[in-house]
């Protein structure tokens, strides 16, 4: 990520205006649940916006109107790809402060040759995704999917230690596929356990690792030695079926997948097969497609807890994303450079 203290400062807003017009460009029934009613106060406060309206269509009327007189988009989910023609439409736009994560959506190659100034809350979003998949390691260690439905089959006295006596969370091996925004959190929260912690990242070199607190090794190794291995790469060509039979097949018995990532990294057909044998089990947030059919045997069977995309920012956890666009705006409006600035040249590596 650039250094804020280098990264180029956005360009200056107007000196006729004491506020820099901006726009709500997003699904239109997000901005009510994204932005708390304090940091609506604080956007209008800092920029001439008109709260009430949120575009998702800029050829309509109103969003051609309110296109053409924005110098900043506040953008999120749902937002328009700002293409050549979208750009050439807006000839006072100088800066897109996106309140979500991945910009790939809307930021198209004319925002960055016409020098926009890009920001994103990525940071702020891994943040759930790196809590949940923290939750699902500590969980998967103790192998509480297992153990919940033998308890619930049984509903009887057990001798549960003698049953389960190889689980739990001491010296086990977590390894992750990713040293992203996201992985390289879950590895500062998960530092304080009783983990080995691997890491297999093509961009990291070994003492990068070491600061991180894991080992680098080549991603068969981190498969055949992980008793979790959670994926947090970014979805790429490239990428695509990282995980494939090969590698779940040299996963440990008994190993728990972790993917809060994309469904395609993974060859889902290889890892049901797996699943269905029992051999392993799995936490998975994400599929494909991303709503299974209803027939998908991964609903139902109990080493697998499957969540609908909900690692993410959800709920209340949606404000921290708009705080974050609102922190950028005031920098923007002081003139300062974005705390959380997306370049070019790592958009085409990241989620």
């Amino acid at each position: 990520m650039p250094n804020p203290a280098t990264a180029e400062a956005p360009p200056a807003p107007a000196a006729t205006r004491t506020r820099p017009r901006a726009l709500l460009a997003m699904h239109g029934d997000l901005a009510a649940r994204l932005i708390s009613p304090e940091v609506m106060a604080r956007l209008v406060e800092l920029a001439d916006l008109d709260p009430e309206l949120v575009v998702d269509d800029f050829t309509s009327p109103a969003g051609a109107a309110a296109l053409a007189e924005a110098e900043i988009i506040v953008s999120s989910w749902g937002c328009p790809p700002l293409t050549a023609e979208v750009l050439a439409a807006a000839p006072r736009l100088k800066a897109v402060l996106h309140a979500a994560g991945s910009v790939k959506h809307h930021v198209t190659d004319a925002c960055w040759d016409r020098g926009l100034g890009i920001t994103s809350a990525a940071w702020a979003n891994a943040l759930p995704v790196a809590e949940f998949t923290v939750a699902a390691v500590l969980f998967a260690n103790k192998q509480v999917l297992r153990l919940a439905a033998d308890y619930r089959g049984r509903r009887a006295p057990h001798d549960w230690q003698a049953a389960y006596a190889a689980v739990g969370n001491y010296r086990r091996t977590v390894g992750l596929v990713g040293a992203s925004r996201i992985g390289r959190r879950v590895l500062e929260l998960l530092a304080p356990y009783d983990f080995d912690l691997l890491l297999h990242d093509p961009y990291v070199t070994a003492d990068q690792a070491t600061a991180l607190g894991a080992e680098l090794v080549e991603l068969d190794e981190l498969c055949a030695r992980s008793d979790v291995l959670s994926v947090h790469a970014p979805e790429l060509p490239e990428t695509r079926h990282l995980l494939d039979a090969r590698r779940i097949a040299l996963m440990p018995d008994g190993a728990t997948l972790i993917n809060t990532s994309r469904g395609s990294l993974i060859d889902q057909d290889a890892l049901t097969a797996e699943l269905v044998a029992g051999r392993i089990d799995a936490v998975l947030d994400v599929t494909v497609p991303e709503t299974l059919p209803v027939d998908s045997p991964l609903y139902d069977l109990p080493n697998v807890l499957l969540t609908p995309h909900v690692a993410g920012s959800l709920g209340g956890e949606l404000h921290r994303m708009a705080a974050a666009a609102a922190d950028e705006l005031a920098r923007y409006v002081q003139g300062l450079p974005f705390a959380h600035p997306v370049t070019r040249e790592e958009i085409a590596r990241t989620a």
